[in-house]
């Protein structure tokens, strides 16, 4: 499990990617007692890997990486459409925009393959607060974010290839303290991954997960192709390799540590950071998102006890979690959030 997101009215949404192996649902609505409900029906979760020519990639979920549901009523589904986080199905990669008030899919915005390549994998959205433009992260090959104009469907590539959304070589990813490495000694080269939108809708957060630095833009530079040719980024601060991003209430930035199965604050005014809990459960603490009462919700995805790193899974307790943010304890906190 990878993201999670929480509507207005409370709602629970998480997804499932197929990335070692396959799933039998992909989006599902967290239900009160603990069980999970495909989302919005068992149709758009009906794709198979075996069946892959059988089924229609434009409407079905192929491999979903993240959900976040906006202030407006709708559900938006990232579908990179790459399973196992290699090459993409063509006709694949899209957002899904579901109502949720009917759960009926409401709109399909295919990326072209000029946006969203065969070695592309979308992965982290944000939603501006005017409803007008969704940004997203690129962490395939060429890194990179894409912005898209909702109203008129229309996509672009920004910063494609540069060296802000790109990996950086001299970064090593730790887990369990040690540098984390697949079975053949490669270590894991991520692009442009975690993404963060500040409150007003006029700032985004990004950085590379094999990456320590945390760069931003104004999305007003941005928010036409012509203009985005021109982007320059700004570097925020010095990080570590995180998965996830978040904004608080005051634009202050949640950082998902995996070294440290930790969360982390940092202060993009002056660019310190301080740790807020840990825990020995949050394994690969991947992805935020929060409440209508504050509560902010972690995913735990434990990629490092994956079948990537390992001959076969060797933990797959997938978990979510949540904590209020004025009840963490500061630096070299060990307490535990609420387990969900």
């Amino acid at each position: 499990m990878t993201g999670v997101t929480v509507a207005p009215d409370g709602r629970i949404f998480v997804n499932f990617p197929r990335w070692t192996e396959d799933t039998p649902v992909s989006v599902a609505e967290l239900m009160p007692d603990g069980s999970t409900k495909p989302y919005p029906n068992e149709e758009w979760n009906g794709w198979r890997n075996a069946r892959m020519s059988e089924v229609s990639p434009n409407d079905h979920f192929v491999c979903v990486q993240s959900v976040v549901a906006d202030r407006r009523g709708s559900l938006w589904v990232v579908d990179p459409a790459a399973p196992n986080a290699e090459k993409t199905v063509k006709g694949g990669p899209k957002i899904v925009e579901v109502d949720l008030k009917s759960n009926v899919v409401k709109r399909i915005f295919p990326i072209a393959a000029d946006v969203a390549g065969p070695a592309s994998y979308l992965n982290d959205i944000r939603i501006a607060p005017d409803g007008k433009f969704a940004y997203l992260t690129d962490s395939g090959s060429p890194g990179g974010l894409i912005v898209l104009n909702i109203e008129s469907g229309r996509a672009w590539r920004v910063l494609s290839d540069d060296p802000s959304t790109q990996f950086d070589p001299s970064v090593t990813v730790m887990s369990d303290g040690q540098p984390l490495r697949r079975p053949d000694g490669r270590q894991p080269l991520f692009n442009a991954d975690s993404l963060a939108l500040t409150k007003d809708g006029n700032t985004l957060y990004w950085q590379a997960l094999t990456g320590k630095t945390l760069y931003r833009i104004a999305t007003s530079s941005i928010q036409s192709a012509d203009a985005a040719a021109h982007a320059r980024p700004e570097t925020v601060a010095t990080t570590e390799p995180v998965d996830g991003l978040w904004t608080g209430e005051h634009d202050e930035i949640y950082l998902s540590s995996i070294a440290d199965n930790a969360v982390k604050v940092l202060n993009p005014s002056d660019g310190t950071v301080r740790q807020l809990l840990t825990d020995s459960r949050l394994r690969w603490p991947d992805t935020f998102a929060q409440g209508p009462d504050g509560a902010i919700y972690v995913t735990a995805s434990h990629i490092q006890d994956s079948p990537w790193f390992h001959m076969a899974w060797t933990d797959k307790n997938f978990t979510l979690f949540k904590f209020m943010p004025s009840d963490a304890n500061t630096v070299g906190s060990s307490r535990e959030p609420n387990r969900q």
